[in-house]
């Protein structure tokens, strides 16, 4: 007997069983992603551990970095609560505890070690309401462009063009001086000079956050930000000042280019400072007539302190990517809130663990060297007292050096365990003391 095959009416009654239960599946594939979710909550937690050896020091001062060994703790969370209360708005919520000291209570280094460490150290937890914002964005067209979810950031779709503007309480550093590879002390480098440019001396509390407003406006490969904050009330002070009698103003360009196939950006910073200031020449003058330390708290006057910031990054392939950062300010005028700083350059790299089966490590290197003014180094060397530095003299001065590196471990996806090294070379640029190694442990993790 010969062997028959299927009649073609049984063919296609098969064929239209098979269409009929995919084409719900082809419905549902091409149905558009899920809308983004109208609100979210979102925890992090780090812990810092530094350690540093003895080191030379032919003589220390009241800001200096105590030269005996020594073991220093930070701890900090943060919880982050957000709502879409209409179309284009955000409003975020952030409520900080810290507790602990950094390595010197956060003195002693111009480019300091501990970008977790806030400059108000405490031995018992303490919490406070750090940002409160609204973000409104415009669409202006464009085509459509994808925003990823983030601690403080719904995500969802919006225009490739838009206008973007927050206001409220919040931290420039949210906003402007951004890298992919060195901005954030919770997961990547932990120097000062190095997650944001040293010199950039924005307008902040103590803890680094302030009231104001930014706009942001992107169009094709472009981005042009500006932004208005209030100061505190003297320099490097926990309050604020009322009704924005001190404030600074801030503009950023940023370029979104093709470099070796893979978008890198360039961004150009400027701020102009707009407060009650000491020169240091006339700090100096009235030491000398007195024969007390100088004090630039003395001679404070209102004026304008001006600065400019370069800061790049660009991928070269999936797993790693290059970071430099440079800064000028004017360097006759004390530093009101960040850093003693007036010159500085920063540059490295960073790698995914891809290559040695741990896509979730990263592995990354940085230097960065410091700089300040002549008028600067004879302040200090006549008694001075900066934000973080003052030996109480400096008869030979030189650029402050750092070289970090760090090694993120992924314990799990969202918790990480990092190993980080940090060599100061002339810490607070003192040819006297020094070089120390700063040894680290931290624990984050995000939700």
């Amino acid at each position: 007997m010969s062997a028959r095959g299927p009649s073609l009416p049984s063919v296609a009654r098969a064929l239209a069983s098979v269409l009929a239960l995919a084409a719900p599946m082809a419905a549902r594939a091409q149905d558009p992603p899920a809308p983004a979710p109208d609100w979210a909550v979102h925890l992090a937690a780090t812990d810092v551990l530094q350690w540093h050896p003895a080191f030379r020091s032919a003589f220390q001062g009241r800001n200096s970095l105590g030269a005996r060994q020594n073991a220093a703790n930070t701890v900090g969370a943060s919880l982050f609560a957000g709502a879409r209360p209409w179309r284009g708005a955000q409003i975020w919520f952030d409520l900080d505890m810290n507790q602990g000291f950094a390595p010197g209570n956060t003195e002693g280094v111009a480019g300091y070690v501990n970008g977790e460490g806030a400059k108000v150290g405490h031995h018992s937890p303490y919490f406070r309401p750090q940002r409160l914002f609204l973000r409104q964005t415009f669409e202006l067209g464009g085509g459509e462009h994808e925003v990823d979810p983030d601690l403080m950031e719904l995500g969802g779709a919006t225009a490739g063009n838009r206008l973007v503007l927050t206001i409220g309480k919040f931290s420039l550093t949210d906003v402007m001086d951004d890298n992919k590879y060195a901005h954030d002390p919770m997961n990547d480098f932990l120097n000062w000079a190095v997650i944001d440019t040293g010199t950039w001396d924005y307008a902040a509390d103590a803890w680094g956050f302030s009231y104001g407003g930014a706009a942001e406006w992107y169009q094709g490969a472009w981005t042009l930000r500006g932004a208005v904050m209030d100061l505190s009330t003297v320099p490097n002070d926990a309050h604020l000042t009322p009704w924005f009698g001190q404030f600074q103003l801030d503009g950023e360009i940023e370029r979104r280019q093709h470099w070796l196939g893979r978008e890198g950006k360039l961004r150009l910073l400027v701020f102009a400072t707009r407060g009650r200031m000491g020169r240091f020449v006339d700090a100096i003058r009235l030491a000398r007539a007195t024969g007390e330390p100088a004090d630039t708290a003395l001679v404070r006057h209102y004026r304008t302190r001006l600065g400019v910031a370069l800061d790049v990054e660009q991928p070269v392939s999936a797993d790693a990517g290059l970071f430099l950062r440079a800064g000028w300010d004017q360097g006759q005028y004390e530093p009101y809130e960040y850093a003693d700083i007036d010159e500085t350059v920063a540059g490295g790299g960073s790698l995914a663990g891809t290559k040695w089966g741990r896509k979730h490590d990263t592995v990354a290197l940085a230097l960065v060297v410091n700089g300040i003014s002549k008028a600067h180094q004879a302040y200090l060397n006549a008694g001075g007292l900066g934000i973080l530095v003052g030996d109480g003299r400096l008869p030979h001065p030189g650029p402050e050096a750092v070289v970090e590196a760090y090694y993120s471990l992924a314990l799990i996806r969202a918790v990480h365990l990092t190993l980080d090294s940090q060599t100061i070379v002339d810490p607070a640029y003192n040819r006297d003391r020094g070089p120390v190694e700063v040894l680290g442990l931290r624990l984050h993790g995000q939700w």
